[in-house]
């Protein structure tokens, strides 16, 4: 199936990310059909962006692929005229340099929104567009600590502990392609385009939700809770025969049926677990109940009894067994494709379904500046005048 026939096929989209938060974003236009042309600095000695791994990584080739790559020199006078040919014609532009940087090339929205007024430009920074830190580097780690985020997890006492992937680095590329979205919504109403920014920071307290909104409307500071649920109760981590497994009875009817499924209708009837606030002041000691009642029997028996009767449990996996759970691999959420080198592999595919959108073979990340001279060609460049760019390290 050729793109024309993918739901995101009519637009064209330039790539000027790095790292995660900035390609998260235009992962999802690449992935839905975009033409998604990925502009890379020509060859040099800093392959490794310190975080992603070199470009055959597991990491960079689930975060790039179905893109072209060009490669471009943006501190050329030559290599901004060619992105400006590009601008000129492309529906969205997106970038995550520090603010001050695309200023200094000339390549920010207002230079830009010169040539195509119709653009839409998506820009991620650490901590906003202008304000007192707008400068700062920003990475996701820098964006848990300042969001909130380590404060609340790990065991309470523990210290702040960053949560195991990149939150704010994924959630701001995302809410970046909602926003790109929204806003090619509104110029199909206004022929206009627009900046759309967000930040790691602003991302990962958009995150904290429920927590954030402890502290704004009721003015509690939430702590750390561990495993546990920090207001539903019990909702946390038990120990099986066999290994852990998750139990999500936060209260009302469920807390009923899970104490008739593990035969524990007492605890129906004991004033200490008598209520959501009596369950919560008197957590730890449910827990250890809970912890001698589930170490009876294995994580399958559990998972099985008490989702029979109605009661939220699951395993808990490392990632190997996650991707060998029979509804993981139903939902067929790994997605093989072929990659010249590696041959065959398998990234994270899209956890949305879109149901009347065509299949297609998805490509694998691109070389480096692999589509340069075909991008080039359809701007109308010769032979002899790609090569003199070549040459000259334009491109």
């Amino acid at each position: 199936m050729t793109n024309e026939y993918l739901p995101l096929a009519r637009f064209r989209v330039l790539d000027l990310t790095r790292v995660r938060a900035g390609p998260t974003c235009v992962r999802q236009f690449a992935d839905w059909g975009a033409d998604v042309i990925k502009i890379e600095m020509p060859p040099g000695p800093d392959a490794d962006d310190g975080f992603t791994g070199d470009r055959h990584s597991p990491d960079f080739q689930n975060l790039h692929r179905n893109k072209r790559s060009i490669t471009l020199n943006l501190k050329a006078e030559d290599g901004k005229e060619i992105f400006r040919k590009l601008a000129a014609d492309a529906d969205v532009v997106v970038e995550n340099y520090r603010p001050d940087v695309k200023n200094r090339l000339g390549i920010d929205y207002e230079s830009v929104r010169r040539i195509n007024p119709g653009i839409v430009y998506g820009s991620i920074s650490g901590f906003g567009q202008d304000g007192p830190y707008a400068k700062r580097p920003g990475v996701d780690q820098i964006a848990q600590g300042m969001g909130g985020l380590m404060s609340v997890t790990g065991l309470p006492g523990q210290g702040p502990v960053r949560a195991g992937t990149a939150v704010a680095d994924l959630a701001s590329g995302l809410y970046c392609a909602i926003g790109i979205l929204t806003a090619l919504l509104q110029r199909e109403e206004t022929g206009e385009g627009q900046w759309v920014h967000t930040s790691l920071l602003e991302a990962q307290i958009g995150l904290m939700d429920f927590q954030a909104a402890r502290w704004l409307i009721g003015h509690e500071v939430p702590g750390q809770a561990g495993n546990n649920h920090p207001t539903a109760v019990p909702t946390g981590c038990y120990p099986a025969k066999d290994g852990f497994i998750n139990v999500g009875s936060g209260g009302g009817e469920h807390w009923v049926r899970l104490c008739k499924a593990i035969d524990a209708e007492d605890m129906l009837e004991d004033p200490d677990y008598g209520g959501r606030e009596a369950r919560s002041t008197n957590r730890d000691q449910l827990n250890d109940r809970l912890a001698e009642i589930f170490r009876t029997r294995t994580m399958d028996e559990w998972v099985e009894m008490l989702n029979q009767a109605g009661v939220p449990c699951g395993p808990i996996y490392t990632l190997d067994q996650t991707f060998e759970d029979p509804q993981v691999r139903h939902l067929g959420i790994a997605h093989r494709l072929d990659h010249p080198r590696l041959g065959a592999i398998e990234v994270v595919g899209q956890p949305v379904n879109l149901p009347a959108a065509p299949e297609r073979a998805w490509r694998a990340t691109p070389e480096l500046g692999e589509h340069t001279d075909a991008v080039l060609a359809e701007l109308g460049y010769s032979a002899d005048e790609i090569a003199d760019l070549h040459r000259r390290a334009v491109v």
